[in-house]
């Protein structure tokens, strides 16, 4: 199987270890990749018409050199110009930022099929981002699962009560059976499933929508 890849990283050098660690993919994918440098160039190929089906996934560095003709300053802005022009492509990125702030804000602004941290991940698990996204799930690495976590603790954005509502949604139990559980009133449990929502992006979502944040928070 032929793995069509568009690799953007202002570092040559991180592109081509890229390519090494791919290389030894377990399943024997053959890996076929596009490299670019910089913004400007990222644009090119991203709003090229012909290049609508050219790539499975694109590996995003967070530090590029800027485009600001076109008001694009750094990785998160490409990932947003790839999700308006290609909205099924998988996206892994890969920051050296690791402070809870910014982690959270490109989980909740991109949400990336996966999110790695330089610091925080050797080849072993860049191949299992690899091949997990490749197959339709996520993979977030351990620093990012414990900053957006703490981003949603601080400050009291998510409490101890909260987090018992999520694993007892994700127990299959429904709003009453959740409020005798835990000894709280009905429309206590509505208001803070509506709370959990909104800090979630759920707002209109439904359990299932969620549940499948608070995984890929690494909540749950």
């Amino acid at each position: 199987m032929l793995v069509k890849i568009l690799m953007i990283d202002d570092h040559q050098m991180m592109i081509e270890g890229y390519k090494a660690t791919l290389s030894i993919n377990k399943n024997k994918y053959m890996i076929q990749t596009t490299d670019v440098n910089t913004c400007e160039q990222a644009f090119q190929v991203i709003t090229n018409p012909g290049n609508e089906d050219a790539f499975d996934i694109v590996f995003l560095d967070y530090s590029l050199p800027a485009f600001p003709e076109q008001k694009l300053f750094n990785g998160e802005d490409i990932a947003v110009l790839i999700r308006k022009n290609w909205p099924i492509i998988k996206i892994i990125m890969l920051t050296a930022h690791f402070d809870s702030i910014k982690l959270f804000t490109i989980v909740k602004k991109i949400a990336p099929e996966g999110l790695l941290v330089k610091s925080d991940f050797q080849p072993p698990q860049l191949l299992e981002a690899f091949e997990s996204v490749l197959n339709g799930g996520t993979y977030y690495s351990p620093i990012v699962h414990e900053k957006t976590k703490e981003r949603l603790f601080e400050k009291g954005l998510l409490d101890d009560t909260d987090r018992e509502i999520i694993k007892l949604i994700n127990d299959g139990l429904q709003i009453k059976s959740i409020a005798t559980k835990i000894n709280i009133s009905d429309d206590t449990v509505k208001k803070r499933k509506s709370k959990i929502k909104d800090l979630l992006g759920t707002e209109k979502g439904s359990d299932e929508a969620i549940l499948k944040e608070c995984k890929l928070l690494g909540l749950l």
